[in-house]
């Protein structure tokens, strides 16, 4: 069940679509019989962790031979690849199993006790001692069998995400953790030792638990980014084979920043649309619904501006430094906002250190989540989003007006109403429906300035571009008029020849929204 597993977990995964990421065991390879043989790698679900940790395994397993698996991928041209091909005793471990059977305090010592058990089943010849614990047996082992271990742990935050700090199985846990890793024997037992999970580990304890390991999140990826998910280039391979269209698959899956690779894509809802030939929403499907929800409805400042900001395609800053790694202590929008990094429903730019919702798969989950919230303004505005885009399109400037009234009631104001800039954030909440059919852009640089909100149909939506100018205390026709003052219109017609040109005016006094709506001639 633990040791020497084999290679029919990833035997399996080659029989099916297979992405080649096998350049990740070069970077293993390189980590092995050095200090830095300790990798912890966290990603959110369905990005490939499992997989990862299973292909290790058939590469490093000396029970099997797996040059068949390799031979046409990435890695077997690497000089690594011939030396450490099945050459050690490998150590698996899915925590998520003891997770499912062992429900209280217990939960180590069955860890302990299954693992010694079967390990020395499995070397009879060597002779340890009645009161030899795990690492005591190992460490024999090595020293009689001159060989060391690969020890692979698979979804190792299980145990810390199902019982909580200060309890005694997370205890026993950290402290097992260092008695196996941080020992003064770690070395001499351990070639090498790679865990996947979905947060890091380093803040679990208040001292350094396990300081030894290099660790690549989705907040800091480094030269492992992109095996987190699927790059751009893959993805177009996979949409020709697949006869899928790619800027489909982009608007869905595309969006997330990790490190310095700025276009990835979810691979797990990717193979699962290129397999059904549709896109749609799988991402509900990962189990972290609820607890998005119970996030974003924490009362911390700032954060439901935020929520909808980003809903509205924009940006919040965030400080990912504060978070101890652990779910059940949130403290602050940052911590909450770093959860949502490390689950995957939020892409962070580290350069900037902001983060944002990154494709229409998630914005759809996100809504769901604020629709399960107590905050029925913001339900309010995003259900009444349909009605003002089939509103513009139809060219009924008085229901607009209407609409972006009830977008900005005063009463139940989302946002701060006081100039052009946040009533083109509240326009961009108000036209969040639209991000089905369109890419919305912020200030589009355009002729000769910038437009205040842009709608771009995605390929093959047969709806005009829509450019929208906003005036604070003016009015509506001023707006259209700069709109053609300043040639946004011959600027966007680069995108689409059908053009609407929306102007929008708040009047402070009334309190009001007027608007005037003119179809721009088709060049």
């Amino acid at each position: 069940m633990f040791i020497n597993k084999g290679k029919t977990a990833f035997q399996r995964i080659r029989n099916s679509e297979y992405v080649d990421k096998s350049g990740l065991i070069a970077l293993v390879n390189s980590t092995l019989f050095t200090e830095a043989c300790f990798t912890c790698v966290s990603r959110c679900r369905r990005f490939g962790k499992s997989m990862a940790a299973r292909m290790l395994c058939a590469y490093y397993d000396k029970s099997c031979s797996s040059r068949e698996l390799f031979a046409d991928l990435e890695i077997a041209n690497h000089p690594s690849f011939e030396t450490h091909l099945n050459k050690y005793p490998v150590i698996y471990l899915d925590m998520t199993d003891f997770v499912e059977t062992y429900k209280d305090d217990s939960i180590v010592a069955h860890i302990k006790e299954e693992l010694r058990t079967e390990i020395l089943e499995t070397y009879p010849q060597v002779e340890v001692r009645e009161t030899d614990d795990l690492m005591r047996c190992l460490f024999r082992i090595a020293q009689a069998t001159g060989e060391q271990f690969i020890f692979i742990i698979d979804e190792w935050d299980a145990i810390c995400r199902e019982f909580p700090k200060g309890t005694k199985a997370m205890d026993d846990y950290v402290g097992w953790l260092r008695s196996m890793f941080k020992s003064g024997n770690a070395l001499n037992v351990f070639a090498g030792v790679y865990m996947t999970g979905i947060l890091p580990i380093k803040k679990y304890q208040t001292e350094s638990a396990l300081n030894n390991f290099q660790e690549y999140s989705m907040v800091d990826p480094g030269d492992m980014a992109s095996f987190f998910g699927f790059t751009n280039k893959e993805v177009r391979m996979l949409a020709e084979k697949y006869n899928m269209d790619y800027d489909d698959l982009a608007k869905w899956y595309d969006g997330y920043q990790i490190g310095d690779e700025l276009s990835m894509f979810n691979p797990n809802s990717v193979m699962l649309a290129l397999k059904r030939k549709w896109c749609g929403s799988y991402w509900a499907k990962t189990g972290a619904f609820d607890s998005v929800s119970e996030y974003i409805s924490m009362n911390f400042e700032g954060l439901k501006d935020d929520v909808v900001a980003m809903l509205a395609g924009g940006w919040a800053k965030v400080n990912t430094t504060k978070f101890q790694n652990d779910m059940s202590i949130i403290r602050s929008r940052d911590d909450v906002l770093t959860v949502l990094i490390h689950l995957g429903y939020l892409s962070y730019n580290r350069r900037k250190k902001e983060c944002s919702i990154p494709n229409l798969e998630v914005g759809m989950e996100m809504q769901n989540a604020v629709e399960n919230t107590n905050w029925a303004n913001v339900v309010e505005t995003l259900q009444k989003s349909e009605r003002l885009l089939r509103a513009t399109l139809e060219g009924d400037a008085e229901a607009v007006a209407r609409g972006v009234d009830m977008a900005n009631d005063e009463e139940t104001s989302i946002l701060s109403y006081n100039n052009e800039n946040s009533m083109a954030c509240v326009l961009s909440i108000a036209y969040y429906y639209a991000k089905n059919d369109y890419i919305i852009h912020r200030e589009l640089a355009s002729g000769k300035g910038f437009a205040d909100l842009v709608l771009i149909p995605r390929k093959n939506v047969a709806s005009p571009a829509l450019v929208l100018e906003l005036k604070y205390d003016k009015d509506a026709d001023t707006a259209i008029s700069q709109i053609k003052r300043k040639k946004y219109p011959a600027k966007v017609a680069q995108y689409t020849g059908d053009l609407l040109l929306v102007g929008i005016n708040y009047d402070k006094e009334t309190k009001t929204h007027s608007c005037v709506i003119e179809r721009w001639p088709k060049e």
